[in-house]
């Protein structure tokens, strides 16, 4: 059965989430190739986003702030219809590769984070077990 505990997706829907999370990503590499990309700059570019788990150092709120802009669809989204637009293959590389990281880290189970701390997430608390949360 799915349900939400303590603001966490559970069961099924944990599981929709995160095979959503691996299609993305298996899309963003199909579409990277498509597009004609070197893979030496996917290698380089692909952890970029989780430079925002600095802004923890800061406080927690701020942190989860950085790390949800970095770790939501809507810039990479934008930034790639701005490459289409425009035709610069730059943007949409970019946009392609920032996808690929998100679904990947969705697959994984890393969610977008609670103000609480970093393991807090939308599809669960890392670091433990459902018998934990």
């Amino acid at each position: 059965m799915s349900k939400i505990e303590n603001g966490c997706v559970t069961g099924n829907l944990n599981w929709l989430l995160r095979a959503e999370g691996l299609a993305i990503f298996v899309f963003a590499l199909m579409a990277y190739q498509f597009l004609g990309f070197a893979w030496g700059f996917f290698i380089l570019m692909f952890l970029l986003p989780d430079l925002s788990w600095i802004a923890y150092f800061h406080s927690p709120n701020v942190g989860a702030i950085a790390y949800n802009i970095a770790h939501s669809y809507i810039l990479p989204l934008m930034l790639f219809a701005y490459g289409f637009f425009v035709s610069s293959s730059d943007a949409d590389k970019l946009a392609v590769i920032w996808i690929a990281h998100i679904g990947f880290d969705r697959a994984l189970g890393f969610g977008l984070k609670y103000p609480r701390g970093f393991r807090y997430t939308h599809l669960g608390r890392l670091g433990y077990s459902k018998d934990h949360q």
